[in-house]
């Protein structure tokens, strides 16, 4: 299902992946101790400027800073908007 939604100029829409609710040991997280995911998949991608061409396209697996991006909630999802310049790196 495609988004009805466009980033300007140098963003990048992320997906986050979901919180891990388990240890590898065995042991269950609380929702209260869950560290902010900074892994996500990206969903859409702006033009870049005329001096920034954009690195990352649609479907690309990134990382990316704990605080970093502005939380939205479209159709029922969270999704991050952030500058390409927050993304860390393409995994």
């Amino acid at each position: 299902m495609a988004l009805n939604i466009k980033p300007l100029s140098d963003r990048v829409l992320i997906e986050p992946v979901a919180a891990e609710t388990k240890t590898a040991s065995g042991i269950f997280i609380p929702d209260t101790a869950k560290e902010k995911p900074q892994k996500g998949t990206v969903v859409a991608v702006g033009n870049g400027t005329k001096d920034l061409t954009m690195t990352v396209k649609i479907g690309d697996t990134v990382l990316y800073g704990k605080y970093a991006g502005t939380e939205l909630k479209l159709e029922g999802k969270d999704y991050l908007i952030m500058r390409e310049e927050d993304i860390l790196a393409i995994i």
